[in-house]
């Protein structure tokens, strides 16, 4: 799409003829475009005045210019600790500048910003020689490849996830170079170099084949003494230089060295007003302010005038919404350019184009992302969470709570090797777990990490436990499910169908609607459109749109004339709530208001009168709406907000009003995966697990208490006008960090709020602080529970070591909630001090900043608490005893038994009448040493075999740990024919399977009045028995049935000679 293109011509002839050209009149995107157009071969330098402009300006050149010609070069970020964003840093520094070193030909645009430029880079001869070059077919031994990552500062680990990290498995050897966002894999036959593929760390697996690597060090890091050069002075002196004006940058240090280079300046500077400029004709794209008819009339206004109007946009469903908002105002279709974004729109008067972003039509945020990221190895995290380390608490299903005693090998009778897993009981009892049974143990995991009770092998203590368990969930369930059997028979008020004002609404959302979202509104209105009352619970993280469905709810329930009550637990949740409605209705005919105790006793009767008249449509407040001298004249649904923070007295009065009026709670503690399903016949449940596209994460970094860099962070934060959050836990060192922080920002207005003060107190500075009278709220972790400040988007923790994962979480909650970029700063001390669970921890935290990535593992205790809210509270003692895995267990068993008992669900006949089959054998089959030497990592493989159900994802399982470690050995290969035998001996019905010296025997079901002896199942079995006389032979003893077969050499027959009975 060209623009200006008189211009450009004139721009490019001035270039050529003289070292300093000015502009005037070219600003927002359409700077990218001129640069884009302009036809100059070499290298570009663009310098913009701080990161974010320049990251706008890189996402903008990408979408206009072919080919991987445009590089962001960053500043090293030297202050922060080691964490993903700093690796993002280093890659996309390192690869900028070995790309300018390595530049003979072509284009090539590197965008920039001051700090960036002012930091010193080795000089070339030694970036080169740091370099380590690798191609298909070169000859280097591994001790080579060794000494020459040790010594560019490589470091060697199990499993890659950074960049400067190298791992060796055999003949693999996996290395992660800081030019490039992903790491590589070189597979080596002897010592020559068989082939090279790029993989990706979180999964570990190879995505493309490349025929070379360059291995490049962190160019960032370098010694103190050796003698550093600047970047200009790498640059050829036919560089163009692009920059806004000089004055800004004239007393930077960058500036005198681009005394030599050909220079663009894009607007002009005060001081040299009177030369002569090139001119350009753009003007902003008009603010709509979702305004679709004012976009309509625009749109065909400038189409009638000659324009060509193209609207720009990242998501093409984004652009069919637009589309669809635009026929029904009867508009005349622009161009639409999907998969394509610009930061700025605007128009061009002299090429008569339009060009506009549809961010800013529906005045959202514009998220970008940056080529070379490096992208966050959430896998490994997740590994090392939920890694076995020796010592840890383990819950075996038939024995209890025991002790991790590591992965050991046993000699059997016949003098041959297994491996095991030893478990260490009570009064030093030691069970082995062979590792195809490693489904029946578990990580002990509880709300608090007190270590539980070890039980004694034998007693009846565990199986009591586990009985009482169930019978409780069972007492539980039966209540719930009667209760909905007998709403489901009420008689409710069944709304009608959207209207087109609901369609405006929805369209008027500042971010996309996630799939999940869509379902939940979806069911939601489903459920008001029906005449049976709704309960409707709407489960989802912080952040993730529970509101917006709630908002939509209660405008389709307006639009039917019915009243709205919305219930909060806690008084500054109704204030947020009314401010978010009244903001999302304000153009609607819709009246709102809240009731709390900071209204006076006039305002609130003067609420009251209102409901009762009918003239207020929505009324937000805590439970004293449900309690006396409140009448509504028409109520039709009830919203309530974290419904287990309510008292019993008012959740009582809250079922009376259930069973006629429809209902929908939100809820953000997530409810375990294993209940969504058992509930079904208990709940009508929406969870919303996929965060808004595009909402941009917290961006999270670990560093030490600096002075100068927490005053850096306050300064950047206020500067943009926003406001901030200090986490500090202690309530007696507030007073102390309170003086460090205002001696450090001296004109900075802090507030400090901590539970220990009175209520009413505690209150109000947090609505001042939420009016905007304070700069920064100094607290404990009191703000973890849903306090909303779209203003302040900084949060910095200190001792963040100290505080517990999801509370981590849940803090990082607080920020980000509005359209700006978030921070959150984890203040530790060095990482050399803390302890080994504190540093997972923050690493887990720091890796999981999408929102709702990690949802599973940072949530693992909000499971459990979100299980005790659901179940009542005494369940959370059940899951203190045994461990949070293991009770999902009995759960899961509890609610199925129960439905077969009530009759709700029927037990499927095509069902398996075992629940496992045990296999024993004297082949070996495990995993070799000389294959994976790691035991958490061999644990984990064990473990996912033990788990996998089907042949394709065994053929899976296969290719990826071809992948990562070579060529499978033959006792790897068996461990996989195990698996098999046990799946078939499961579908086939039988309980055990040996196979020793060459004898194969088949134990069917022990006890001979089950149901499996009449199924066709087992008629089909003997049929198979009888037509193959010669193979299989039955026998029976003692009451116990089963087949024995001779010849069976190895697992690979065993398992070909079991089909055959399918």
């Amino acid at each position: 799409m060209l623009i200006s293109t008189n211009s450009v011509n004139t721009l490019a002839e001035r270039v050529s003829s003289s070292m300093e050209t000015f502009c005037s009149g070219l600003f927002l995107s359409a700077r990218w475009f001129v640069v884009s157009q302009l036809d100059h071969d070499g290298i570009q330098l663009i310098i913009l005045p701080d990161k974010d402009s320049a990251e706008y300006c890189a996402a903008d050149l990408y979408n206009l210019i072919e080919g991987d010609k445009v590089f962001f070069l960053p500043d090293s970020g030297k202050n922060l600790e080691r964490s993903n964003y700093k690796s993002s840093l280093g890659v996309q520094r390192t690869s900028a500048i070995g790309r300018m070193i390595d530049h003979k030909e072509g284009q090539l645009f590197i965008v920039t910003y001051p700090s960036a430029l002012e930091e010193g880079i080795p000089e070339e001869g030694k970036i080169r020689q740091s370099l380590l070059k690798l191609a298909v077919g070169d000859e280097i031994s591994h001790e080579q490849i060794v000494d020459a990552l040790y010594g560019s500062g490589f470091e060697r680990v199990d499993f890659v996830g950074e960049p400067g990290q190298f791992a060796i498995r055999g003949a693999i050897v996996d290395i992660f170079s800081y030019s490039c966002n992903d790491p590589y894999r070189v597979s080596f036959f002897g010592d020559e170099i068989d082939s090279i593929s790029i993989f990706d760390c979180n999964t570990q697996l190879s995505k493309d084949k490349v025929d070379e690597a360059e291995i490049y060090p962190d160019i960032a890091v370098s010694d103190q003494d050796e003698s550093m050069v600047q970047i200009a002075d790498i640059l050829p002196s036919e560089t163009l230089v692009w920059l806004d004006s000089s004055d800004m940058y004239r007393n930077r240090g960058f500036f005198p060295l681009l005394e030599r280079f050909r220079k663009i300046y894009m607007e002009l500077p005060l001081s040299r007003q009177n030369e002569d400029a090139v001119k350009f004709n753009i003007s902003p794209q008009p603010t709509f302010n979702k305004n679709f008819e004012l976009l309509t009339e625009d749109i065909r206004k400038k189409l009638e005038e000659g324009f060509r109007v193209r609207i720009y946009g990242e998501k093409q469903s984004q652009l069919d919404r637009l589309q669809s908002i635009l026929s029904q105002n009867d508009g005349i279709m622009p161009e639409f350019v999907p998969h394509k974004n610009i930061h700025n729109g605007f128009i061009d008067n002299d090429n008569k184009v339009c060009c506009y972003s549809d961010h800013e039509i529906f005045d959202r945020f514009h998220r970008v992302s940056i080529r070379r990221t490096v992208e966050k190895s959430e896998q490994l995290t997740i590994n090392d969470l939920t890694s076995f380390a020796i010592g840890d608490y383990i819950v075996h299903i038939d024995y209890g709570v025991g002790a991790f005693g590591g992965l050991v090998r046993m000699r059997d009778d016949k003098g041959r090797m297994h491996e095991v897993v030893k478990l260490m009981y009570r009064d030093n009892d030691v069970v082995f777990v062979s590792v195809h049974a490693l489904h029946k143990i578990s990580r002990y995991k509880s709300k608090d990490s007190e270590p539980p009770k070890i039980h004694k092998l034998g007693s009846k203590v565990w199986q009591n436990l586990k009985a009482s368990t169930k019978s409780k969930v069972k007492d539980i369930a039966k209540d719930l499910i009667q209760l909905y059997a007998k709403r489901k028979s009420a008689k409710g008020f069944a709304f009608s169908a959207d209207t087109f004002m609901q369609q405006e609404l929805e369209s008027s959302f500042m971010y996309e609607d996630t799939p999940d979202q869509e379902k939940a509104v979806m069911a939601v209105k489903r459920d008001m459109e029906d005449d049976c009352p709704m309960d409707r619970l709407v489960c989802g993280d912080v952040g993730f749109g529970k509101t917006e469905v709630a908002i939509r709810a209660a405008f389709k329930a307006v639009a039917d004339s019915k009243q709205v009550v919305v219930l909060v637990p806690t008084t500054i949740l109704a204030l947020q709530h009314y401010n978010t409605f009244k903001n999302r209705l304000k153009d609607f005919p819709c009246n709102i208001d809240y009731v709390s105790r900071l209204r006076t006793a006039k305002e609130v009767s003067d609420i009251q009168k209102r409901l009762k008249a009918g003239t207020l449509d929505i009324v937000i407040g805590t439970h004293k709406l449900i309690g006396k001298g409140f009448e509504f004249k028409d109520l039709g649904l009830l919203i309530i907000d974290e419904e287990q923070k309510f008292g019993v007295g008012a959740k009582e009065k809250l079922r009376q009003l259930k069973a006629s009026v429809d209902t929908l709670t939100l809820t953000a503690t997530p409810i375990p995966r294993t209940l969504q399903f058992s509930l079904l016949g208990a709940r009508d449940l929406s969870i919303i697990s996929t965060p808004p596209p595009n909402r941009i994460p917290v961006q999270t970094e670990i560093m030490l208490f600096d002075h100068d860099e927490i005053k850096k962070i306050i300064r950047y934060e206020l500067n943009r006008g926003g406001q901030l959050f200090f986490l500090h836990n202690r309530v007696e060192e507030l007073q102390s960090i309170h003086d460090i922080l205002h001696r450090l920002v001296p004109d900075m207005k802090i507030c400090m709020a901590h539970g220990q003060m009175e209520a009413k107190v505690l209150e109000n500075k947090i609505l001042d602080f939420m009016a905007g009278d304070y700069d920064m709220l100094l607290c404990t972790t009191i703000i973890e529970n849903g306090l909303d400040v779209p203003n302040a988007n900084t949060i910095i923790i200190n001792q963040a070591q100290n505080i517990g994962l999801s509370d981590l979480h849940q803090l990082r909650g607080r920020v980000g909630r509005s359209n700006r970029r978030a921070f959150c700063y984890l203040i530790v001390p060095p990482l050399v001090s803390i302890t080994e669970d504190a540093r997972r921890r923050l690493k887990a935290i720091e890796s999981f900043s999408d929102l709702g990535s990690g949802f599973n593992i940072a949530m693992q205790d909000l499971d459990i608490r979100g299980a005790g809210n659901l179940l009542g509270a005494e369940q959370s003692g059940f899951i203190t005893d045994m461990g949070f895995e293991t009770y999902q267990k009995i759960l899961a068993e509890a609610m199925e038994e129960l439905g077969v008992e009530t009759g709700l669900t029927s037990k499927n006949v095509s069902d398996s009448y075992v629940s496992d089959c045990t296999i024993e054998t004297d082949q070996l089959a495990l995993i070799p040493d000389s294959y994976i030497d790691m035991t958490a990592e061999k644990i984990r493989i064990y473990k996912e075999l033990d788990s996998l159900s089907s042949e394709k994802e065994l053929a899976g399982m296969k290719v990826r740990l071809e992948d990562r470690f070579g060529k499978m050995p033959d006792e790897l290969v068996r461990l996989f024919d195990i698996v098999r035998i046990r799946q078939t001996g499961v579908k086939l019905g039988f309980e055990k399977i040996i196979i020793k010296n060459g004898v194969m025997i088949a134990f069917f079901i022990s006890n001979p009045l089950s149901q499996y002896y009449r199924s066709d199942k087992f008629s089909r079995i003997l049929e198979n028995v009888t037509a193959n006389p010669k193979l299989f032979e039955l026998k029976q003893n003692d009451n116990k049935l089963r087949i024995f077969v001779r010849n069976v050499e190895g697992t690979e027959k065993a398992y070909s000679i079991l089909k055959k009975l399918q």
